[in-house]
C-alpha cells in the first residue's frame, strides 16, 4: 500500500478507508477497523476510542496519529468567520477559513504548505511551496473544524469544502484525489462532491486529467485577467498555459462532466478593471456555462497592489452584466481577521522569529 499518509516518522491513520485500516491491525476482527474509522470521523484521539481494547489503542498510539491536524489559534470574524491555524506533526503551520452561511456552513481549506505558482497578489507563495500536504492532512483540517464547531458524523458542521487555502490542488494532484475519495466516501464525513469547489491557477494538464477522473466536483479557475501579457504579470503560470489553452481546458471539462465552471477574478485597482478587460471576459465566456466570481482584491503588504472602491466593484459587475456574463460579487468575509491565504501564517512565523 502506498505510505500516502506519512508525516514526521508516523502515520495517519486518517486518510485511509476501512479495509486500509483492518491491513494495519493484524489479528485483529473487521468490526475492530470499522470501529477506529468511525471514532477517526468524530476526531476522536486514541484515547477516547473506549470501545477499543485500551492496548491496542496504546500499540496503535506509538505508531500513528489519529488527527495530525492540531487547532494552534483561531481568530474569529465580525461576520462570524472563523480563521484557524493549524499545527502539522512535523512544527510547519497551515490555514482554513470557516464561514457559516444560512445554506450550509463552508470550510476553506489548504493543500500544501506554501505554493510555488508565484501569484503576484497573493500571501501562501512568498517564501515559496515548503511540501505538499498528505490526504490525511487535508482530511484531518475538515475533521478538527467539524468537531471544533459542535458536529459529528451524523450531524455536520462543516457541509461544504473549497480548496482555495495555501497552495495548488493540481500541484498536488495524487494526494488531493485520494482525499476526495475519503471526504465523499459513504460512512465517512460523507461530504458530497456537489458540494466541494476545487480551485486551480489553470494548470491545463491536470484541469484536464480531472475532468477523465470520476470526480464531479465544481473547477473553480483563478482567471484574474482575460488578457494574456496582463495575466503573466500577475500569474506566472500563463507563461506556460496561456489563455487560449485555458479556455480550452475549461470547455473540456464542461463537456465530460456537465458542471459549469466558475472563474475567480480579484479586481485590482487600475490593473484588471478596465473597460477593455470587461469586453473580453464577455467574448472568452460567450455562449459557454460558466460564472465569474468577483472579488475585491485582499490586499497583502507584501505586494504593491491596491484593492478597488466598493462601488467600483459594483460598477466592473453592472459592465459584466450588461455584456451578457453571468457575475455576482463573492462576499469578503474575514478580512478582519486576516482571511486571506497565507496571511495569519506569514504573521506567526515572523512574531516567533
Amino acid at each position: 500500500m502506498t505510505d500516502f499518509n506519512a508525516v514526521a516518522g508516523k502515520t495517519s491513520l486518517l486518510g485511509l478507508s476501512k479495509d486500509e485500516i483492518f491491513s494495519l491491525i493484524d489479528g485483529e476482527k473487521k468490526f475492530v477497523a470499522s470501529n477506529i474509522y468511525s471514532f477517526l470521523m468524530e476526531g476522536k484521539d486514541f484515547s477516547e476510542m473506549t470501545s477499543v481494547r485500551k492496548d491496542l489503542r496504546e500499540k496503535l498510539s506509538e505508531t500513528y496519529y489519529s488527527n495530525p491536524v492540531k487547532i494552534l489559534e483561531k481568530f474569529t470574524g465580525k461576520s462570524g468567520t472563523v480563521k484557524y491555524l493549524f499545527r502539522l506533526p512535523d512544527d510547519n503551520l497551515i490555514e482554513g477559513v470557516y464561514m457559516p452561511h444560512n445554506y450550509g456552513n463552508t470550510l476553506c481549506l489548504s493543500t500544501q504548505i506554501g505554493c510555488r505558482m508565484g501569484c503576484k497578489f497573493c500571501a501562501s507563495g512568498l517564501d515559496g511551496l515548503v511540501r505538499n500536504l498528505t490526504p490525511g492532512e487535508m482530511l484531518g483540517q475538515v475533521i478538527a473544524v467539524n468537531r471544533d464547531n459542535g458536529g459529528s458524523v451524523k450531524d455536520r458542521a462543516v457541509t461544504n469544502l473549497v480548496l482555495m487555502g495555501s497552495g495548488e490542488p493540481f500541484d498536488n494532484y495524487d494526494n488531493v484525489l485520494r482525499f476526495l475519495d475519503r471526504v465523499s466516501e459513504e460512512g465517512g464525513i460523507n461530504i458530497s462532491e456537489r458540494n466541494i469547489s476545487v480551485s486551480t491557477s489553470g494548470l491545463v494538464n491536470k484541469i484536464k486529467d480531472f475532468a477523465d477522473s470520476g470526480h464531479k466536483v465544481i473547477l473553480s479557475i483563478s482567471f484574474h485577467a482575460p488578457f494574456n501579457e496582463l495575466r503573466s504579470s500577475l500569474m506566472p503560470v500563463n507563461n506556460a498555459y496561456p489563455i487560449e489553452k485555458l479556455m480550452e481546458a475549461a470547455r473540456y471539462y464542461y463537456s465530460a462532466t456537465g458542471r459549469r465552471v466558475i472563474f475567480e477574478y480579484t479586481l485590482i485597482k487600475n490593473e484588471n478593471d478596465s473597460d477593455a478587460c470587461a469586453e473580453e471576459i464577455a467574448k472568452l465566456t460567450k455562449g459557454f456555462p460558466s460564472h465569474v466570481n468577483l472579488i475585491r482584491l485582499n490586499e497583502v503588504k507584501e505586494h504593491n497592489h491596491k484593492a478597488p472602491t466598493e462601488n467600483a466593484t459594483e460598477e466592473f459587475l453592472a459592465k459584466l452584466t450588461k455584456l451578457g456574463v453571468s457575475a455576482t460579487i463573492r462576499k469578503s468575509l474575514g478580512n478582519d481577521i486576516e482571511g486571506a491565504c497565507g496571511q495569519l501564517r506569514r504573521r506567526y512565523l515572523s512574531d516567533k522569529r
